[in-house]
């Protein structure tokens, strides 16, 4: 049986001011009339019943989570007591699962990126699935296709084409290495020579084989998580997690177990992909004017080139009038307003770190 685990614990400090603290991005209507949590969670449309998901998420996020989520039981929401990055959340998941499905399968996806053909995007997850079935030590994820030579995703280098009759629906290949965030000059040679792709951070496995994985790499880890799990549903569950979740060193799962396997299968992803991660990313979503401006809320203009005006779809009352302005992003909040240059965007980080050392807590 497929099981879905949807990661959902990330700040989203590039989308300051609008993402906070206490509602990160992945809670937004960023892109349409439902947030980008539920967005994923409508993508894996009939891959899983509600009893088959369980979103991981940050414990000061739960109850937010929970609202957005009141077709799903609440058990359906595990709320990390602290920040240990993705291999302790997907190993913690596989365990859980493995409670009441011993043959599980798990499709792990991060709550905040875009896709838009899903039902492509099912027809990719049914084959990797069907990969997995057919030799259940794989590990699948996803290849996108790099349209540019992006310095902010994660590569992975293909190999021969996987000799299977399941590679036929959809391009698969092994994977030769994954390859992290390169430097421009090394992202152009990887666009340039056609076999690398950007890792989309999806992935498919047995959950028996992802937590054995892991337990090879990383067995203090796997231990603590074991004693996580057989503690749960039991009345000193939380304080067992807590406990035993802050002893584990944070490391993703690319670092923990993909980079060390030898059985890593991407398959040519068929859907539009996007790792919502910044204005720009929003503005490559939305698209831009004749001018190169993308906005979002009430806007004038004059003489204003490759501009991101943010106000929400929602701020009808609030105009925002840009003169002479040039590759600037601008975002407005009942409490806060951002102007920074486009090429700046990364130092958005910078600003949250600043905030939180003056004291200003209210607007982190």
């Amino acid at each position: 049986m497929l099981h879905a685990l949807v990661m959902a614990g990330g700040s989203g400090t590039r989308f300051w001011p609008v993402s906070r603290e206490a509602r990160p991005k992945q809670l937004l209507k960023l892109l349409s009339h439902r947030s980008l949590l539920q967005s994923t969670l409508d993508r894996l449309g009939d891959l899983v019943t509600s009893n088959q998901v369980l979103v991981a998420t940050a414990q000061a996020l739960a109850s937010a989570v929970r609202d957005q989520l009141p077709e799903f039981p609440p058990t359906a929401v595990l709320s990390e007591p602290c920040k240990r990055d993705t291999a302790p959340c997907i190993g913690l998941a596989a365990l859980l699962v493995l409670r009441d499905d011993h043959d599980a399968n798990m499709v792990v996806l991060p709550a905040d990126h875009v896709i838009r053909d899903e039902e492509n995007f099912r027809s990719a997850v049914r084959q990797a699935v069907r990969l997995v079935e057919e030799d259940a030590t794989r590990l699948v994820t996803f290849g996108i296709r790099p349209s540019y030579p992006a310095e902010s995703f994660g590569y992975l280098e293909r190999g021969e084409p996987l000799a299977s009759p399941l590679a036929a629906e959809h391009p698969a290949y092994r994977v030769v290495r994954f390859r992290e965030k390169p430097r421009a000059d090394v992202a152009r040679e990887y666009l340039d020579s056609g076999n690398f792709y950007w890792n989309s951070g999806i992935f498919v496995w047995r959950a028996q084989t992802i937590l054995a994985a892991l337990e090879t790499q990383q067995p203090e880890m796997v231990a603590r998580l074991r004693t996580i799990a057989d503690h749960y549903g039991q009345a000193d569950f939380a304080e067992v997690f807590a406990a035993e979740f802050a002893k584990i060193g944070g490391i993703s799962i690319d670092f923990a177990v993909m980079e060390h396997a030898n059985n890593v299968v991407l398959i040519e992803a068929p859907f539009d992909w996007d790792d919502l991660g910044s204005w720009q990313a929003l503005a490559r979503q939305r698209g831009a004017d004749g001018h190169g401006n993308t906005i979002v809320g009430r806007h004038l203009g004059i003489r204003t080139t490759g501009t991101i005006v943010y106000a929400g779809e929602e701020s009808d009352e609030h105009l925002i009038v840009t003169v002479g302005a040039e590759d600037l992003i601008i975002v407005h909040t009942a409490d806060a307003t951002l102007v920074a240059h486009r090429r700046d965007e990364e130092s958005l980080r910078q600003v949250v770190k600043e905030l939180a050392q003056q004291g200003l807590h209210r607007h982190v």
